[in-house]
This record gives structure tokens, C-alpha cells and sequence, in this order.
């Protein structure tokens, strides 16, 4: 099947003053994930990076005018393909090795075939129907969806645990160990705004606890804790944006599902 050639591979959209939302539209939603772009006063935060199919620093360049640090809420490749371009990466301790890639073992795949047949039941099994091409585009003459491959960080990286804070200077996010869906999926806190950065620990969308590395005792305990978060608004790693009380409708569905 011949793909457009995509005249951009980003789109985005701003939250406020500090947040902006970055995505790849050509990309099927099931692994099309939400970068968040956070403004603060000594450096900036970007939170998951997507595919890594194009350059995301180049993309967001008019964002960067203070040093990145790139936040991996967990290591799933739709959310760390473009951690490589950063000089700072933050994960937690339990997916640093992940991250770094150097086994090549993250799956990872823009074709059906090209992911593995265990994750692929796993992923249907979830409520996802998994399309034979997840995306409608390339971002280049020449690109082929079978040498995709996630790349590894080799820059420095910094990993985090539960109740270790990222201060921006001007606002405070504290770590939130949320395992379940990975071992070492975190969600950025910040109680003074009621803004939870959330990954994949939940979204308004089927949740998915059946992958490799993921935990049900652990995610439903991470439901739990979530369900006793004051959130005012989560970002999440997929889908849109929403507050507690969806947040907690979310968890409710989920805990009578699993618990």
C-alpha cells in the first residue's frame, strides 16, 4: 500500500502559558501518544516523545529555548522514540535498562506484522482492533515501515521512584510510582495546580494490563492511589484531557472489571 509523503509530521495545541500538547496525527491512535511540552523558569520538561519516525527537538525547536529534560512515563515504544535527541532523560530506576535499548528488546512495530504475535493478541484481547498499518502517512520519500526501530538513549539519564520531585523553579512535580501497565510507569504530580501528568496508568480509553512487564494486583493497586489523587485536570498519555470526576469513573469501571 503506497503512503502519502506527510508535508508535517506534528501537530500541537496550546493548554496554557506552559503546557502545550504535541502529537503525530498520522499515526493510529492506538499508538499515538500525547507529548507534553512544560514550560518552567530554570528548564523545560518534555513528557514522552512519541514514535522517534521524525525528529520531534526539530519539530518543537520555536519550544526550546531552555534545556530539556525528556520524561519518560514509561518505556513503551510510542512514548520514548524521540528520547534519544534529548541530553537529559528521566525514568524510572526500573526502566532505565528499557530505555537504553541496548538489547533491542522493547517491541515495537508500525506494521501488524512486524509486532509480535503475543503482544498482538494481548493488545486486541484489550478492546483494540489492530490495524495491518498503523499509520497513513511517512514523513519521508523513502521511508519503510519495516525498518522502524525504537533507538536507544545513549545521553545521560536520571531515574526517579516514588516521592523523588522534578522542580522547574517555578513549579514542583513529585513522582508517582504507578506500575501496572509497565513495571515502572510514572505519573508527574503537581499538588498545588491539581495537574497530573498520568501516562498509561489511565486514560479515557480501553486500558491495557495484559502486555509484558505489565502487573494486575500492581495496576489495580495503582487505580487505588489514583482514585484518591485531587486532581483538578489529567494530561494522560492517550486520549483526551480530563478531570476528577472522570478520572475516578475511569477507576470505578476498571476496579470492578480487575479487583
Amino acid at each position: 500500500m503506497a503512503l502519502k509523503i506527510a508535508d508535517h509530521w506534528f501537530e500541537r495545541k496550546t493548554i496554557d502559558d506552559a503546557i502545550t500538547l504535541l502529537w503525530e496525527p498520522y499515526v493510529d491512535p492506538l499508538i499515538r501518544c500525547n507529548i507534553w511540552h512544560v514550560r518552567g523558569r530554570d528548564f523545560d520538561l518534555m513528557i514522552d516523545t512519541g514514535l522517534g519516525i521524525a525528529s520531534l527537538a526539530e519539530a518543537a525547536q520555536d519550544l526550546l529555548e531552555k534545556p530539556v529534560k525528556a520524561v519518560a512515563t514509561h518505556t513503551h515504544y510510542d512514548h520514548v522514540g524521540g528520547h534519544h535527541e534529548f541530553q537529559e532523560c528521566i525514568v524510572h530506576k526500573l526502566e532505565e535498562a528499557s530505555l537504553r535499548n541496548e538489547d533491542k528488546s522493547n517491541f515495537a512495530g508500525l506494521t501488524k506484522d512486524t509486532i509480535d504475535p503475543y503482544v498482538a493478541e494481548k493488545i486486541e484481547a484489550s478492546g483494540y482492533k489492530l490495524k495491518d498499518v498503523l499509520v497513513t502517512a511517512i514523513p519521508k520519500k523513502g521511508f519503510n515501515l519495516a525498518d522502524y526501530e525504537l533507538k536507544g538513549v545513549q545521553n545521560k539519564i536520571t531515574t526517579v521512584e516514588a516521592g523523588d520531585v522534578i522542580d522547574l523553579g517555578d513549579r514542583q512535580f513529585e513522582i508517582l510510582h504507578l506500575p501496572g501497565h509497565s513495571p515502572g510507569s510514572i505519573g508527574l504530580w503537581e499538588a498545588k495546580s491539581g495537574t497530573l501528568f498520568s501516562g498509561d496508568a489511565i486514560y479515557d480509553g480501553p486500558l491495557i494490563e495484559t502486555l509484558p512487564g505489565a502487573d494486575l494486583d500492581q495496576y489495580i493497586a495503582t487505580l487505588r492511589t489514583l482514585m484518591d489523587i485531587p486532581a483538578t485536570v489529567v494530561h494522560a498519555g492517550h486520549d483526551p484531557s480530563f478531570g476528577r470526576d472522570t478520572l475516578q469513573q475511569i477507576a470505578r469501571k476498571y476496579l470492578t472489571m480487575w479487583a
